[in-house]
This record gives structure tokens, sequence and C-alpha cells, in this order.
């Protein structure tokens, strides 16, 4: 596959493998998605704002930065037979964790890995449309829409992996209706999309098939398992049961399945999470390190490697600045001045997600 790296205007423009992408010399510089891959790799995940940048520039493009980088080259050293590592992403609010988690995950996808990505925790922890009493577990509490959702999305981006996984065992959902062992995870999968009622027990048996054979010797994939906002698990939940009490995260079927796949009691893959203030409810939107949002949920995750993602460095100003001119998105001719440019730096600080949004007013 050839993707291109794009650093637009004065900055060379380079045509290369992506494998070949991933190097320092590169660091700063962009590289397109094909629109196919933004189609199955992104079904969901990727910031609003972002898709409307895609949509406006009739491009998907990222910027290759160091944080991404560091991951990718400890992934493509990872040892199938040791305990799945975990990665955490963090930063201020706007320095690019989503992104940086995205870049990662097409790394991923293009090295054959099956991703099983969670792109907003705290949509999980949240208030929701439909809350039901579990059937397997009358002490937990069922998300059929978010399950059902999450069950799509999960088969468009890993639809070549569906026919080659088996299930190792026999699954019973009602009376009726049974999933036998032997049966083909695109069957796992429809039976969560077509019978929403146990779709969220889908999910969990999805999650656990997948943590059982990762990294066996009779499979042939390696698991990429990535979630956006991964200190929700342990924050605090704004669902309210019947008796207008809230409900404890783990009392949710989607999130008690989620935590046991973020231990590192498997094998053959990575564990790839972000922390998000969106998904700390109730606590200070300036917390960002580790320690603040995950919590009790801290202990869960140790040991992991904490990775920091920064705002922009001259550098990646620089190729983003030139980038926004050379697409036309700033429009004021003051702003393409040597001054307005310094306003710019001023105004962000160098923080990608303020830097678009004020560009987006010039």
């Amino acid at each position: 596959i050839k993707l291109f790296v794009c650093s637009r205007s004065r900055l060379c423009s380079l045509s290369v493998s992506f494998q070949a992408c991933q190097s320092e010399k590169h660091f700063g510089q962009y590289y397109t998605l094909p629109s196919a891959h933004v189609r199955t790799v992104f079904p969901h995940g990727l910031p609003m704002r972002y898709k409307q940048q895609v949509k406006t520039f009739n491009e998907a493009c990222m910027m290759v930065r160091p944080p991404a980088l560091e991951v990718i080259s400890s992934l493509k050293k990872t040892d199938n037979s040791k305990p799945a590592v975990r990665y955490l992403f963090y930063g201020l609010k706007g320095s690019g964790k989503t992104m940086t988690l995205c870049h990662t995950i097409h790394f991923c996808y293009t090295q054959g890995w099956l991703v099983l990505h969670v792109p907003d925790a705290h949509l999980w922890v949240k208030n929701c449309k439909e809350l039901l009493p579990s059937s397997f577990n009358s002490s937990r509490y069922d998300q059929p829409l978010q399950a059902t959702e999450w069950l799509r999305n999960f088969r468009i981006t890993n639809e070549p992996f569906l026919s080659k996984i088996k299930t190792k065992q026999r699954y019973v959902w009602t009376k009726r209706e049974s999933t036998e062992e032997g049966s083909t995870l695109g069957e796992l999968v429809d039976q969560g999309i077509t019978r929403v009622k146990t779709s969220s027990d889908v999910v969990g048996a999805v999650m656990k098939e997948l943590r059982l054979q990762s990294g066996q010797p009779e499979s042939d994939f390696r698991l990429a398992v990535a979630v956006d906002g991964v200190n929700a698990l342990w924050g605090r939940s704004t669902i309210r049961k019947m008796n207008n009490t809230a409900v404890d995260p783990e009392e949710l079927t989607l999130v008690y399945n989620l935590r046991k796949l973020m231990k590192n009691d498997w094998t053959g893959g990575a564990i790839i999470t972000t922390l998000a203030q969106t998904g700390a409810v109730y606590t200070s939107k300036y917390s960002y390190l580790p320690k603040e949002l995950l919590g009790e949920g801290f202990d869960s995750m140790d040991p992991f490697i904490p990775v920091s993602v920064p705002n922009y460095s001259e550098k990646e100003f620089e190729s983003c600045y030139l980038y926004y001119m050379d697409r036309h998105w700033l429009q004021y001719p003051h702003s393409r001045t040597e001054d307005g440019k310094k306003e710019l730096i001023f105004l962000s600080n160098r923080n990608p997600s303020m830097l678009e949004r004020i560009c987006g007013f010039h």
C-alpha cells in the first residue's frame, strides 16, 4: 500500500510506503489515509471536528508525531509470547491524544492486527437511552443500543477475521437461541446485532474469545485493544437506576467486560489507551496526569508505559500552519503574514485543538 507523506508548500512532499513513513525523519510531516481506510478503520473514533475537516479538505491527513512513533516503534518489537503491554497517552486537553491513538490504530490495521477499538469509553457511563437488567447476571445492567452500535463497527473494521476465528465454547442466550462451539466470530457478532437484547453479553463473549485465543499457537492474529478515555472505566457514572441511585461502572456489563480486557493476563497483542478529561466525571478540568485521572484505576492499569502527548513543537506548528495555508483554510491576508503567524502562536499556545478552532475563524 502506498501512502503519501505531505509537507505542503515549502516542505517537501514525499511518496513512501506506510511502514517507511514511521521514522524520526518524518516528524511533523503529514501522510494521507486512503478513503477506504477511513471508512473501514474508523467507522467510529475520529474526533467530530477532524471529520468535518476531512469533509472540507476532501482528504484525511494525519501528522507524524513523536508520541505515536514511540508506541509504534515498541509495537514493532512486540513479543507475542509475553503479556500484552499497556500504553497510556496523556496530556493537556486538545493536545492530540485521540489523533495519536488513531495514528497508532491505523498502523496496527495496516500490519494486519485485529483492532478492538472503543472510541469513547465515557459514553458507556453517561446517560444512556436504554438501560436493562442483565438476563445473565441480575447484579449488572445491559446497554443494548451502545452494544449493538459497537458490534456493527467492530464488524466493519475486522471483516477478514470474522470467518477465520472460531469460538472455543458454547454460548446460550435464551431457551431457544445459542451459539455453538466452533461457530465463526462473525456468527457471534451477528447474534448481537440481530438480537439486540443479547448484544451486551455478545460483546462480552467477543472480548472473552479474543482474550483467550490471542497469542495462542493455533491463532494467526495479533490483537490491538484501543480505548479512548480509559479512565472512565474507574470513574463515576451519571447513569441512574430506577430508585435514582447512581449505577457503579462495574455494574454495567460493557464496562465489566472491558475492564477484564484491560488486564494484561493475555498474550499476543497490546493495550493502547488514552486519558480524557471528558471521561473524568466530577474531577478538575485542569487534571491530566495518569494518577489524577485514573484514580483507583491506576493500580488496575499498573504497570503501564506512560506516553506524554505535548502541544505542537515549533516544527509541528510550522507544518500545520503551512498545511492550513495550502488548503486555503487561512482566509484573512494578515493571518498569512509573519505577524499573523505569531498571533496564532500566542492565541493557541501551539495547542492543536485550539489552533484548529482559531484558524477556522481566520
